[in-house]
């Protein structure tokens, strides 16, 4: 894409700009030293330093503008509090000395482990007995582990009824606003819960349409069988007509191996071990931290040029709240707000609860070829002007909160390019804002578990480019259904253009949005394909390959003001709703599993001026290939 050579320039500048380090960072180091030497010395009188924090400020005596450089040594670090870089850190190199692995901990390790009952496993915690800690995640030897749920699958069914309609976001949202009482009640069916229910530890994931919410319970009514959250849901149980909601964090949800819960009652941690597991010698950490790593600039005073680089970044907890849209009520591993020309290089995060790159109001921020897994709420969210997200491997998010997006940013300007994402149990790719690029991104298995989201999603927009992606494997769970590409509410002067889409059924979806182009691309579904544009006006529907084995369909087709050149072909024979100007004709496809989409010799496609569509680049690129 175009705007890889101006990111791989920047990455080799950044690359470049790393030589020798002023202060050195090592587990094996002390706070008292200098920092200066790579390794304790002979006499073990000097050497690096013990502490990022104590590296931090140590850089900070020097003069600004002299450059700052901070080496981390391979091993492991734990903090109990944030490393937090302001304005006067700007201009701070750190990285993890090349070729070593070097992995920070929001969080501290837990020890002491002795059996409880015939299978499981505990842990004395005065902290959590006390209510000083509390926390969501547990990783065991490197695996995000898995709270207890009831049911064991699937979800039970409440019986709240919430039939107030929604109006979209465009319209105020709900046609009358929820009651207190309406946001912290539900019903529930005798026979899921009962007097069993520790209200101390239970909470209570309730599922929406595009999104969840998480609760306490601070009472429950057994006559009337009602629970009575202790936090607000984002939306009342029953709304979108969803009824479906599972219990977490009890006993009784201790199904399987590899399960844990947090006994707030008790004041321990519980954890059932998987075959062979010796929990004598287990590497257990519980989160202490929601942030790792902040950049916290100030609108009157911006922190900038920090580049943090080749670290892991593990274990944050989120707090009992609704995450709202996107989860996006949560903070980052790594958060950054009035952040200027700052880099996020080569970083792993994983086993993160909240999100795993959170930026705010940031300029010139870039993201760069970052391994982002396993995490609880969003991969990267960006908002702000000029940010690059490009060439990271975002997969697995969402693991607490499903409304979670892998990739996200709102602003100005920002360029999404050459990511792969996969596995979401939501939307894939998300954009808000004016002038975006969303470039050569290769998404798969997006939509999972939630509804009302896509492949690759954009609202509240105008002149955003999508080109290039390769978006494939996106089944309908249900609901408002999952879309390849969808231009929600208030997309405007926006440009979908070729991008492929492959055994998706809604590959072109498109809601109270105008005047957007969608040209030169190629959708082809197993079964069935529907495109749809209620709402919609003024679309440029131009020069693109519509093929599927089963039905397809155009709903609302009046949103299609201009047509041309376009090859619609229905295996089964049947098509409803075609624009004008559109062929009816195999257009004999080649490679399409590939990401080329060539045409075969007797192929009437060239003859109506259509060129062959390749993104088999599409995904995770890195400068030289």
């Amino acid at each position: 894409m175009s705007s890889w050579p101006v990111i791989a320039a920047a990455l080799f500048a950044i690359g470049g700009a790393v030589q020798a380090a002023n202060w050195y960072v090592a587990p094996e180091g002390n706070d008292a030293w200098s920092g200066t030497l790579p390794a304790p010395n002979a006499a073990r009188t000097d050497g690096p330093l013990a502490s990022l924090a104590a590296a931090r400020d140590a850089a900070r005596k020097l003069p600004p503008g002299e450059p700052r450089r901070i080496a981390v040594r391979r091993g492991e670090y734990t903090l109990d509090q944030p490393l937090v870089l302001d304005a006067q850190d700007s201009g701070l190199t750190i990285r993890a000395t090349p070729g070593e692995r070097a992995t920070v901990y929001g969080g501290r390790r837990i020890t002491g482990w002795q059996p409880d009952g015939d299978r499981f496993w505990s842990a004395s915690l005065p902290d959590v007995a006390s209510g000083k800690w509390d926390f969501r995640l547990l990783v065991v030897d490197g695996r995000f582990c898995c709270r207890a749920r009831l049911p064991k699958e699937g979800a039970f069914t409440h019986l709240t009824e919430f039939s107030v309609p929604w109006m979209s976001t465009t319209g105020g949202g709900w046609q009358r606003k929820p009651t207190p009482d309406e946001l912290t009640h539900m019903r529930y069916r005798p026979e899921d819960l009962g007097p069993w229910l520790d209200l101390k530890n239970a909470e209570v994931t309730v599922y929406h349409m595009w999104d969840e919410s998480v609760v306490g319970l601070s009472a429950m009514d057994e006559a009337t069988h009602t629970v009575t959250f202790s936090n607000p849901a984002g939306h009342p149980p029953g709304a979108f007509g969803v009824k479906r909601y599972v219990v977490r964090n009890v006993r009784e949800g201790m199904t399987e191996p590899g399960q844990w819960y947090l006994d707030r009652t008790a004041g321990k941690v519980v954890y059932w071990p998987l075959p062979g597991e010796d929990m004598t010698k287990a590497h257990v950490v519980a989160p202490t931290v929601e942030s790792i790593v902040r950049l916290q600039g100030a609108q009157e005073a911006r922190v900038k040029d920090v580049t943090i680089r080749g670290l892991t970044l593990s274990v944050t907890t989120t707090p009992l709240r609704a995450g709202g849209f996107g989860a996006g009520a949560f903070d980052g591993a790594v958060s950054a707000a009035f952040a200027e020309d700052c880099h996020l290089v080569d970083l792993t995060l994983v086993n993160v609860g909240g999100q795993a790159i959170k930026g705010w109001d940031c300029a010139g921020l870039q993201v760069l070829h970052c391994d982002v897994h396993d995490i609880g709420a969003c991969g990267i969210f960006v908002s702000g002007t000029d940010n690059v997200i490009s060439g990271n491997l975002v997969h697995n998010i969402g693991v607490t909160y499903p409304s979670a997006i892998g990739v996200w940013c709102n602003g100005e300007r920002a360029t999404i390019s050459h990511n792969e994402v996969h596995d979401t149990p939501y939307t894939s790719v998300a954009c808000g804002g004016d002038d975006h690029r969303i470039e050569g991104n290769l998404i798969y298995r997006a939509m999972e578990e939630l509804h009302d989201g896509a492949g690759i999603y954009i609202t509240f927009c105008k002149r955003v480019t999508v080109r290039g992606n390769f978006i494939r494997d996106i089944v309908d769970t249900g609901g408002y259904g999952a879309s390849a590409y969808y231009l929600d509410e208030q997309a405007e002067d926006c440009v979908v253009e070729d991008n492929l889409s492959l055994r998706v059924a809604r590959p072109s979806h498109n809601h109270m949005a105008k005047n957007n182009v969608i040209r030169h691309n190629v959708f082809v579904a197993d079964g069935d394909a529907t495109l749809t544009f209620p709402k919609s006006s003024g679309f440029t529907f131009e020069r693109n390959v519509v093929y599927a084995t089963g039905k397809i369909a155009f709903q609302n087709p009046g949103g299609i003001a201009a047509s041309s050149a376009n090859i619609v072909f229905s295996a089964a024979g049947a098509v409803e709703g075609a624009p004008p100007a559109t062929e009816q004709a195999d257009p004999l496809l080649l490679d399409v599993e590939k990401g080329v989409c060539r045409f075969a010799p007797d192929s009437p496609a060239p003859k109506l001026g259509l060129e062959p569509l390749d993104v088999s680049g599409a995904g995770r690129a890195r400068p030289g290939g």
